[in-house]
């Protein structure tokens, strides 16, 4: 009885170290291939964006695809309109590209980095898409495509036409202050940044002027023109006008009133006490020299009338004398 016992619990303790030899086995092989089979054909777009109307615009966008990462050369990107394969917007062979879109579309981005960002330029009415990215993978050997190919048409990007360009915006540093650097900021976003605006200004030059393009939203970009310069007591109350020039040749400016505080200094002390003290100087030199002239006239009229007194006395004295 007891060496069947025995043989009982020696037999389930076998069964149990091979339940978990087996779920050990089982956790392994899963965590080996999970990448492998987490691996999907994805792609991410931004599925609505302004675009002007002559002007270009620049569709982000990126993708994912299941096995080993594949050069360039192995990938073919084809952008089309959505639900309609062959109304092909870009590919390399030009000759399957629709007539209106040829020589205006251009892929910025590297396949081999899982870039597929699309740039169209001369942008007209009709170019409102939706538009849908295909990448196919294809033998080194003859070039040719292969059933291994995927078009993402749950990620597609949609323009929203505008007739013109935004207006830039200007933005002052505090107040201007003669004599001291002042800043100026002129700003415009756009959905173009292989062609950014050129920003022109009313005064200064070049070297006053500084540039910079930062990406605001995704599929949105900044570009700042910021001019640093010099006020002086002429510049008050003047305009300052930024001007942008986008791709396709439109224009938008817009102004400011620039107003310049006058800085104190010791000229603008000096010189007003200065000129007080010079009147004062010569104001007091002409009432010393008329005070001295009124005083020699006054000494002069008294030494006449000293004089006549005399000579009526010594009349009076003779008139006596001869009475007597």
């Amino acid at each position: 009885m007891i060496s069947t016992l025995r043989i009982i619990l020696e037999h389930q303790h076998v069964n149990k170290m091979e339940k978990v030899r087996r779920l050990i086995f089982i956790l392994l092989l899963v965590g080996i291939c999970s990448p492998a089979l987490g691996e999907k054909w994805t792609a991410s777009v931004v599925k609505s964006l302004e675009a002007v109307v002559g002007s270009c615009v620049v569709l982000p966008c990126s993708f994912n695809y299941p096995g080993k990462l594949l050069p360039t050369s192995r990938l073919r990107g084809i952008w089309h309109r959505i639900k309609k394969d062959e109304e092909i917007v870009y590919s390399e062979d030009n000759t399957k590209v629709l007539d209106s879109f040829k020589g205006r579309t251009n892929m910025l981005g590297k396949l081999g980095d899982k870039n597929c960002t699309l740039e169209i330029t001369d942008v007209k009415d009709h170019d409102n898409g939706p538009f849908c990215f295909r990448i196919e993978l294809v033998k080194t050997h003859d070039n040719k495509e292969t059933t291994e190919k995927y078009s993402f048409v749950d990620e597609c990007a949609e323009l929203k036409m505008q007739r013109d360009p935004p207006e830039p915006e200007l933005f002052q540093s505090n107040t201007a202050v003669q004599g001291k650097p002042y800043a100026v900021t002129c700003s415009v976003r756009h959905t173009c940044p292989s062609h950014v605006p050129v920003f022109t200004w009313s005064r200064g030059s070049k070297d006053d002027v500084i540039h910079i393009q930062k990406p605001v939203l995704s599929g949105i970009w900044e570009t700042q023109s910021i001019m640093v310069f010099i006020p002086e007591e002429k510049d008050d109350h003047t305009q300052i006008t930024c001007t942008a020039a986008f791709n396709g040749g439109k224009v938008k400016s817009r102004s400011i009133q620039l107003n310049v505080k006058r800085i104190g200094n010791i000229y603008h002390i000096m010189i007003p006490v200065a000129v007080a003290i010079g009147t004062a100087v010569i104001f007091g030199v002409i009432c010393t020299a008329v005070m001295k002239k009124y005083k020699n006239r006054i000494a002069e009229l008294q030494s006449r009338e000293g004089s006549m007194f005399n000579r009526l006395s010594r009349m009076s004295r003779r008139f006596h004398s001869s009475g007597q």
